[in-house]
């Protein structure tokens, strides 16, 4: 008898240190998209996600380590494909799901609501697809006809450099910067949050600025004239927002009525944004541009 509980003690704990991944159909029509295939136990999205929250609690309540992945159904289908698999098999799903833990878009459960994990799911995913697709237009930016150097690797120097000027420029203070490159038939978008205290440098996710660096690159090797927005809060003073154009491979200032005509218009409709009270809308500062290598 004391050897079987035994054994039941060691089971419970390997299943704690064992994590597991679950597979979440964050949007109804993904989720619709699902509802075709017999062997999918759910009809109603609303529903299924409460049901995966529960799952989620009780593992965490076993002291179990779960990661969520976005689950995609085309990925799904194209993955089965390949792998020559039944797409209408559990077994499939799970299989797909533990590819998913590898490399897809991924959030740490911590026991945070199902309304806020789904959004923040989202972001991550989009967020890799911007990442990646960035990569890829560096990638395919091929060599300068003039010096041979490439493209894709130099404009990553150069953007690496510039975020690193303007940092240094913006001085202490909670730096939050959204740049904002046209690509394509694509509208690249990255945000990256630093902290900087006095003269020290400032503290950033490094994963984060290779996001940004990375979109900021690709608008420099495709000469787009993308923007970038830098939000500054300091503790006692109002929050302070600056802007920058990028033409070709520089960051040069907006002006003040440029800033607040940046933050004061509906991206969508162009209908003009009532200002946040306590606010103020200033040009962009210089920032020290690196030498152009091509």
């Amino acid at each position: 008898m004391a050897h079987t509980h035994h054994i039941k003690a060691i089971r419970r704990t390997l299943r704690r240190e064992m994590p597991g991944t679950v597979g979440l159909l964050a949007d109804a029509h993904d989720f619709t998209a699902m509802t075709r295939y017999r062997s999918f136990a759910f009809d109603d999205h609303t529903a299924y996600l409460r049901q995966v929250e529960g799952l989620l609690r009780a593992r965490a309540a076993q002291g179990a380590h779960t990661t969520v992945a976005l689950f995609d159904p085309d990925e799904f289908t194209e993955f089965c494909t390949a792998n020559g698999l039944d797409p209408d098999t559990a077994d499939s799903r799970t299989r797909f799901t533990a590819e998913l833990a590898a490399g897809g878009a991924c959030v740490a459960y911590a026991g945070q609501p199902i309304d806020s994990l789904v959004p923040h799911l989202i972001n991550k995913a989009v967020r890799k697809a911007t990442w990646e697709y960035a990569t890829l237009l560096l990638a395919e930016a091929g060599e300068c006809a003039e010096c041979g150097q490439d493209i894709g690797r130099s404009a990553f120097d150069r953007a690496s450099h510039l975020l690193l000027n303007l940092l240094e420029a913006a001085g202490p203070g909670t730096h939050h910067l959204v740049c904002s490159i046209p690509a394509r038939d694509d509208q690249l978008i990255s945000v990256l949050h630093a902290h900087r205290e006095g003269g020290d440098p400032a503290h950033l996710d490094e994963g984060d600025a290779a996001e940004f660096v990375t979109v900021l690159a690709a608008g420099i090797a495709l000469h787009s004239t993308g923007g970038l927005v830098l939000r500054t809060s300091a503790p006692g003073v109002p929050d302070r927002l600056y802007g920058w154009r990028l033409q070709h491979d520089r960051l040069d200032p907006l002006t003040e009525g440029e800033v607040f005509s940046a933050y004061c218009t509906d991206a969508e409709t162009g209908e003009p944004v009532a200002p946040e009270p306590g606010v103020d809308y200033r040009a962009g500062f210089p920032i020290d541009q690196p030498d152009s290598r091509h």
